[in-house]
């Protein structure tokens, strides 16, 4: 089974866990690689330092600057005799960060993720059909060894092809299918294409990560697909899917599993911790890894954290859905703008579809915005008037008016069928 005593143990007990495990991370990283060991000493610092978690704001942070300028395997703390597994971030600007795992590693992961399902909802008699790409990119194998580990059966059938995706939900009566969000929604939209109604199907849960996700995308996958959506969460730097999930019960944040990995939030600008509830960066610190113990990594997602017993009974602490990254940030005409707020908006109207582009350009020495959506199937209304009600709304949100909003047929937008849906087109 799955579910481990720790999830739901009182807090002492939990941070017993993490003061023994942070001690013994901060001093394989000390011993072991160079960078850390430099950081540390820069720092005036030496793993004695470090007793309690109280104690990791001493810590210096981890960047993915780090990660690449240690490529490809300056911040492994094990010989390669001891690595049995690589991985790569996607890697969409410059070098891909390059992770490794001895057995250990992959072995703490797998449970990670079997945790993430069992909380999921999910059991040994199930059937997870994994949507995600298999190969350097962590989504597909994190997912695979997860469902092993919880002991259900799992349908390798990786990302793209997206009609074999509906026949094999029909034909084996998948429980859950792994994928990322704008996924789930292409899967519908295939699946409406080729006459089968997925809400007739056994399938109940869709697992999606891998991208941000709003409240209302999820409401959007949960009706379209007749499903219960859950959030799951990780990053390769960290380990791969599995740092935390939602719970089948609340759906109120994501539990992290702080015997694993510790989570802070600072200030995006300043680096300062923040106190609990209140919106930052997410940083996380390894507990568990061996080959690439992480120290105080900036994420760049934006969440906010919260504590309490949720009515799953589990004590960890919640992280909020991640809705976007403090690297995301444009800067239009002197104006903070975050792509997340476009597809706030795009999904208040009934009538246009979850589906956006935005292109950014710069004209005459001005920055320009480019905004297209597409009208839903049904529409038989005027789209003149949808145009301007929604553009009335971005402008609202936006405090400035986009150059142009086009509303094309529904599919006139690319989908994105393997890997992370791209929104935004910054030509400049």
């Amino acid at each position: 089974m799955a579910y481990q005593a720790i999830e739901t143990a009182p807090r002492s007990e939990l941070r017993e866990c993490q003061n023994e495990r942070l001690q013994e991370t901060v001093r394989n990283a000390y011993e072991n690689v160079d960078h850390y060991r430099e950081a540390l000493e820069d720092a005036g610092l030496t793993p004695d330092d470090i007793e309690t978690v109280d104690d990791i704001t001493k810590l210096p942070f981890t960047t993915k600057e780090d990660f690449r300028d240690e490529y490809p395997d300056g911040l492994f703390a094990v010989d390669n005799e001891d690595i049995v597994r690589i991985h790569a971030s996607s890697g969409t600007t410059g070098k891909p960060k390059i992770v490794s795992y001895t057995q250990n590693d992959v072995d703490v992961w797998s449970d990670a993720v079997a945790r993430c399902l069992e909380a999921a909802g999910l059991g040994a008699g199930d059937t997870v059909q994994n949507a995600y790409g298999y190969g350097l990119f962590t989504g597909g194998l994190g997912l695979h060894y997860g469902v092993e580990e919880l002991g259900a059966t799992v349908i390798p059938i990786g990302g793209g092809n997206t009609q074999r995706q509906v026949e094999m939900l029909e034909d084996l009566g998948s429980d859950a299918i792994a994928c990322t969000p704008s996924y789930a929604l292409y899967l519908a939209e295939t699946a409406d294409d080729m006459g089968v109604d997925i809400k007739d199907l056994p399938l109940r849960v869709v697992i999606f990560g891998a991208e941000p996700c709003t409240d209302p995308m999820r409401e959007a996958i949960e009706e379209r697909l007749g499903v219960k959506g859950i959030d799951i969460y990780g990053l390769s730097e960290i380990v791969g899917p599995g740092v935390s999930i939602e719970c089948a019960e609340a759906q109120e944040g994501l539990h992290i599993h702080e015997d694993r990995f510790y989570p802070e939030v600072v200030d995006p600008e300043t680096g300062e911790p923040l106190p609990e509830g209140e919106e930052g960066e997410l940083v996380l610190t390894t507990l568990s890894k061996e080959a690439l113990p992480v120290l105080r990594y900036r994420t760049g997602d934006l969440t906010t954290l919260s504590s309490g017993e949720c009515e799953c009974g589990r004590t960890t602490i919640r992280m909020d859905n991640v809705t976007g990254r403090s690297d995301d940030l444009v800067i239009i005409r002197g104006v903070n703008f975050y792509p997340s707020e476009v597809e706030d908006v795009v999904l208040e109207f009934d009538e246009v579809a979850p589906h956006y582009r935005i292109d950014l350009d710069r004209v005459n020495n001005l920055d320009t915005l480019e905004i297209t959506i597409e009208c839903e199937h049904d529409f038989e209304g005027d789209r003149e008037e949808l145009r301007d009600r929604v553009l009335t709304r971005l402008q609202n949100v936006l405090s400035f008016t986009p150059d142009t909003l086009t509303i094309e047929e529904p599919g006139g937008i690319e989908r994105t069928e393997v890997g992370k849906v791209k929104r935004v087109y910054d030509h400049r």
